[in-house]
């Protein structure tokens, strides 16, 4: 099977990894706005911008988006859905996803994170290297939860919010959209949608 993966940027050269290191896929190919000029050291093929995204649909059914920019990333995922393609979800396969847990479209979970029982994991959300979602956590779509970040059981996180690496936020507490959790955070209580939040324990970054 074959997997259009639209940015080739550092993010998308680690999902083309997991994806294939999966075993799902047999080759992987990029959409980047950097084409022609933009070289990928892995020899893996840049076939065009992401205007020509139309073009491939013949040739290549499924495409997973790879931007770190949440807005962006959930606009083109977006526009490869209305076209027809299918945007499956990447695990690689030394992440723990539990059967039990809910992976949406267009989602990655990188290597070493785990992903348990009751959790949902929105469209076009990134489970970093490491990172933990523990048992009953929601994600809404476009989430990024950072290299070794770790959620406590039922805790949720707004749309297209931003969790640090090595942060941490216990159990049941909620977080906005939009939000930014700075690096090595402990979130200890509900963070309001917008804010930029920093800390142990986090508080508002007053700008």
């Amino acid at each position: 099977m074959k997997l259009l993966i639209a940015g080739a940027g550092g993010h998308g050269r680690v999902v083309a990894d997991a994806a294939l290191s999966s075993g799902r896929f047999s080759q992987v190919a990029f959409l980047d706005d950097g084409y022609p000029s933009l070289n990928i050291r892995e020899g893996w093929p840049l076939l065009g911008k992401l205007e020509s995204m139309s073009s491939f649909l013949g040739e290549y059914t499924m495409l997973v988006t790879a931007f770190g920019d949440a807005t962006f990333r959930l606009k083109v995922l977006t526009r490869a859905l209305e076209l027809g393609y299918v945007c499956p979800s990447i695990v690689h396969p030394a992440a723990v996803v539990s059967r039990h847990a809910f992976i949406g479209a267009g989602s990655v979970l990188f290597a070493g994170s785990v992903v348990n029982v009751g959790a949902e994991i929105g469209r076009g959300c990134i489970v970093n290297t490491g990172a933990t979602v523990d048992h009953d956590s929601r994600l809404d779509e476009g989430v990024h939860i950072c290299p070794g970040a770790h959620l406590a059981g039922n805790v949720k996180v707004g749309a297209r919010s931003w969790f640090g690496v090595g942060a941490a936020a216990r159990q049941g507490v909620s977080i906005g959209a939009d939000v930014m959790i700075g690096a090595g955070a402990v979130v200890v209580a509900d963070v309001p949608a917008g804010k930029t939040f920093v800390g142990v324990p986090a508080r508002e970054l007053i700008k």
